[in-house]
Parts: structure tokens; sequence; C-alpha cells
């Protein structure tokens, strides 16, 4: 009985510790995903800031060119 029980708690405390381990995995993969996000959002931003500036640019150009 001693070993059954003893066994059982063996079992319940190794699936706690990995589910654990597992949780701490998955958040640090969404903390990676959050700054692969973020990332994507600063080059949005700077490419847009980028086409803005052509196109003032452009439009001097033509203001010029008259």
């Amino acid at each position: 009985m001693k070993k059954l029980l003893a066994l059982l708690f063996a079992v319940a405390l190794s699936i706690s510790m990995s589910s654990f381990a597992f949780s701490q995995d998955k958040m640090s993969d969404d903390k990676k995903a959050d700054k692969k996000e973020d990332k994507m959002a600063k080059k949005d931003k700077k490419e847009h800031k980028k086409k803005e500036k052509k196109e003032k640019k452009d439009e001097m150009k033509k203001d010029e060119a008259k």
C-alpha cells in the first residue's frame, strides 16, 4: 500500500512539474511573438514615414518644375 501511495505521489508531482514547465515555455513564446509584432509595427511606421517623405519630395520637384 505504501509503495502504491508513493508511486501515485511521484506521478502527481511529475505531472504538476511538467505542466508548470510547459506554461513557462508558453509565456516565453508569447513574449517572442509580442516582440515580433512590435518590430513589424516599427518597420511599418518607418516605411510609412519614408513614403510620406518621398511624396513630399516629388511634390516639391513638381512645384519647382512649374
